[in-house]
């Protein structure tokens, strides 16, 4: 998981067929102040109404595309929650 804001929204109109009625949104990662790796923006499932503005937690990978018991969906980032306050 990861943590990360959403910075906007992407429309598609056209799209495969299992990702109908899906919102997807614009995340910019969260890094710690001393990581090396490069911060790069990605787009993520939002099914719990997050919003521009909204620090979230990100799932990735296979935990993503499992979010239906029927089928994988080409999905590789899913919001997993709304980050109301952060203690480190």
């Amino acid at each position: 998981m990861e943590i990360g804001t959403v910075i906007g929204n992407v429309w598609a109109t056209r799209k495969k067929e299992e990702l109908r009625g899906l919102k997807f949104l614009i995340i910019q990662p969260e890094l710690p102040k001393d990581s090396s790796v490069e911060n790069v923006t990605y787009i993520a499932v939002d099914q719990i109404g997050a919003g521009v503005g909204d620090k979230v937690m990100v799932t990735k990978g296979s935990s993503a595309a499992n979010i239906t018991p029927d089928s994988k969906l080409p999905i590789d980032a899913l919001i997993i929650g709304i980050i109301d306050t952060v203690d480190a």
